[in-house]
């Protein structure tokens, strides 16, 4: 069982930055792809960012990219999400998230761990 703790969530104000963490107990972070995702109010939740295994490749939806960073520390069992130049459109519960069979997907429907959410608000 794979337990996932999100936090560094908050508000900043557009072209800020934040740094999202997300603690993995139960398990080694190996084999699983790991990813970032968020939901906005009365949207369906989408992918944000991921790591694949084994080669820790990353990549990233379009409307972040150049912007955001994926990084895994496997030392310390985590897995951030840097965040530069927010813009409101950014504005969304995070979720984190971890893969028991794929390696690597954008798609929710794949990840069978998921944490709680944290919240990420910029002001425009």
């Amino acid at each position: 069982q794979v337990q996932l703790i999100e936090s560094g969530g908050g508000l900043v104000q557009a072209g800020g930055s934040l740094r999202l963490s997300c603690a993995a107990s139960g398990t080694t972070l190996r084999p699983n792809a790991m990813g970032w995702f968020r939901q906005a109010l009365g949207k369906e939740r989408e992918f944000v960012a991921g790591l694949s295994r084994p080669d820790d490749r990353t990549y990233y939806d379009d409307s972040v990219k150049g912007r955001f960073t994926i990084s895994r520390d496997n030392a310390e069992n985590t897995v951030a999400l840097q965040m530069n130049s927010l813009k409101p459109e950014d504005t969304a519960v995070y979720y984190c998230a971890a893969s028991s069979t794929y390696y690597s997907s954008r798609f929710h429907r794949h990840y069978d761990y998921w944490g709680q959410g944290t919240q990420v608000t910029v002001s425009s």
